[in-house]
């Protein structure tokens, strides 16, 4: 989408982590497409210069560093604040599995580190934009959880546990943060994206057939899923998952 091609401002602003490439980016494109202005954040800054050249500087601005680091959420928060004025909605997607095995022999030290950047840099950005902006004039949050939280998921089972809890995170701050602030989740299965690249390289086509619609997802798919729940037809929705799955949960039915 070329800068001609944009809408008209929206008003409104998104900070979207995790948002160079992949499922953070298609958000942030969603976001845009609708005439938002969008803060992304990531940890390479090359890789986020070119997501905002692509997105539309005029639009989207960046802040590079480690999700889970406190200072920076804060200088994120405070720099969306300080170009745009505000923050609507948060969407926490930065995200990392650097594990694959049983569960037995899991290392204890990257087990933390899952979390650290999995769920607790979403409860600090959470905190972040509500003292900043949303406690006083609302917004909408989005957690990207994964269907690895609502079933097991044999050797990602650190990745599992996380976004299990990203989940109970959203109620828990769908409960503490209304009315003002609506808070849901996002369960996507299979996406194709450099971070789920293992799970499906080389095999795309069989592993797209246990998917009753015959495709993987792609970025896209969960940007219009994260579009509605943070849009005024999504009003009367909070503390929700919303499995984007591509009908993958229907063959665990019986026959």
């Amino acid at each position: 989408m070329t800068t001609t091609e944009l809408p008209p401002l929206s008003g409104n602003v998104a900070l979207v982590s995790g948002a160079s490439r992949g499922i953070g980016y298609g958000i942030a494109e969603a976001f845009v497409a609708r005439g938002d202005r969008v803060c992304i954040t990531g940890r390479g800054e090359d890789a986020l210069k070119e997501a905002v050249e692509s997105l539309g500087s005029d639009r989207v601005i960046y802040v590079a560093g480690k999700a889970h680091d406190e200072a920076h959420q804060a200088a994120t928060v405070e720099r969306a604040m300080e170009a745009f004025g505000r923050v609507d909605f948060l969407v926490n997607n930065a995200g990392t599995n650097p594990v694959f095995g049983p569960m037995a022999e899991l290392d204890l030290n990257v087990a933390r580190k899952v979390f650290e950047t999995n769920v607790v840099s979403a409860l600090g950005f959470a905190q972040q934009t509500w003292k900043a902006w949303q406690s006083e004039n609302g917004g909408a949050i989005v957690n990207i959880a994964s269907v690895a939280g609502v079933a097991p998921s044999p050797f990602i089972g650190a990745y599992g546990m996380s976004k299990a809890a990203m989940v109970n995170l959203t109620l828990q701050l769908a409960h503490e943060f209304a009315p003002k602030v609506r808070v849901n989740s996002i369960a996507p299965a299979v996406v194709k994206t450099k971070f789920a690249q293992a799970l499906y390289e080389g095999r795309e086509a069989e592993a797209a057939a246990a998917y009753p619609l015959d495709r993987l997802g792609v970025p896209e798919d969960i940007g219009g899923a994260a579009a509605f729940l943070t849009s005024h037809q999504a009003d009367w929705i909070t503390g929700q998952t919303l499995v984007v799955d591509g009908g993958i949960f229907l063959n665990a039915g019986v026959g």
